[in-house]
């Protein structure tokens, strides 16, 4: 049940977020996730500040996802959300974040898993 959710500083056309969504669900199995569960959301024209500049382009990714991972697979999975994003978007890797959220307990069509 994992959650992808991109804050980035540029705008997005809704092309853009669907092919951002595809990615995504590609990229998730470095997690060892599939797509069938994964809710993806992108905000574009989001204003973020970096050591107290504003980005003309970047981006604050938030993985969230019952369970967890082994640090190796958050090493790879950061890697593919970098790659993606400067691949469709241009948006260079060093004025990326993400953060991951593992989350023990995770509420889903009525009761927990």
């Amino acid at each position: 049940m994992p959650f992808i959710d991109a804050r980035l500083t540029v705008p997005v056309s809704e092309e853009q977020q669907e092919r951002l969504k595809t990615a995504f669900g590609q990229a998730i199995t470095a997690l060892h996730k599939t797509e069938t569960y994964l809710m993806v959301s992108v905000a574009g024209n989001a204003p973020l500040w970096l050591g107290g500049r504003k980005l003309d382009k970047g981006a604050y990714v938030a993985v969230s996802l019952f369970g967890s991972a082994p640090a190796d697979a958050y090493e790879k999975m950061t890697g593919k959300i970098c790659d993606i994003l400067a691949d469709q978007l241009a948006i260079p890797g060093d004025a990326v974040y993400v953060t991951y959220h593992p989350i023990s307990d995770w509420g889903w069509s009525g009761s927990n898993f």
